[in-house]
């Protein structure tokens, strides 16, 4: 039992490491909680459902030994879903470090029920899936993961100016995905969600646009 816990408890710290070098939300502390919980309990089932074997009234019990580890994988979903946040521009994050979450449970479960290769192929795996994936499809993969999202609010003094700014905006290679305008007290917001080439920077992106005449101040976000 004790083994079980403790190779547990060091796939999740493999987990929440990543999460915690992300600076992300749920890190470090949370994976470890998650996965060792998982693993006891899975291990609590199993024994409970093997020594309950009958009662002192002669009646024959019988449980199933995974019943109540099944019940983590729904009770870790009330965990994942206090961390995807929606954000003001209409964008969602925190989808990956729920989804861990949920992995870090499934990697204490199996632990627990006595898999310890398949758990440990399966948190090199997520490492595989969640960091080396994404910087080889940045390098070699199609245009669409080559791309980055920014976020870009501009003030406009002159409405009849609208039109043209965001013309000149696309020939500086930003490629303008929505539109939203807003008319404010004496000026004019104008919301953008743009793409740009993944190795661009932003300030790059913002020396671009500041310099186009009529744009009284800008404001980009990395979505």
């Amino acid at each position: 039992m004790l083994m079980k816990l403790c190779i547990s408890a060091a796939l999740g710290l493999i987990i929440g490491l990543e999460r915690e070098i992300k600076r992300k939300p749920v890190g470090l502390k949370t994976s470890l909680v998650i996965s060792i919980v998982s693993c006891l309990l899975t291990i609590v089932s199993i024994e409970s459902a093997y020594t309950a074997k009958g009662s002192e009234f002669g009646v024959a019990v019988t449980m199933d030994p995974l019943r109540l580890a099944a019940q983590i994988v729904s009770g870790i979903g009330f965990i994942g879903a206090g961390v995807i946040l929606r954000r003001g521009n209409d964008t969602i994050s925190g989808i990956t470090t729920a989804a861990l979450i949920w992995g870090a449970g499934g990697i204490g479960i199996t632990v627990g029920a006595g898999f310890y290769m398949e758990a440990i192929a399966g948190v090199l795996l997520l490492i595989i899936s969640v960091e080396l994936l994404p910087y080889l499809f940045n390098l070699i993969g199609p245009r669409k993961f080559r791309e980055k999202e920014l976020h870009l609010k501009l003030v406009i003094g002159d409405k009849a100016k609208i039109a043209s700014i965001i013309s000149l905006i696309e020939h500086h290679n930003i490629a303008i995905k929505s539109v939203r305008i807003k008319d404010l007290a004496a000026n004019h917001l104008v919301q953008l969600r743009t793409t740009v080439d993944n190795k661009r920077r932003i300030t790059d992106v913002y020396y671009s646009v500041s310099e186009i005449e009529g744009i009284m101040s800008i404001e980009i976000e990395n979505a």
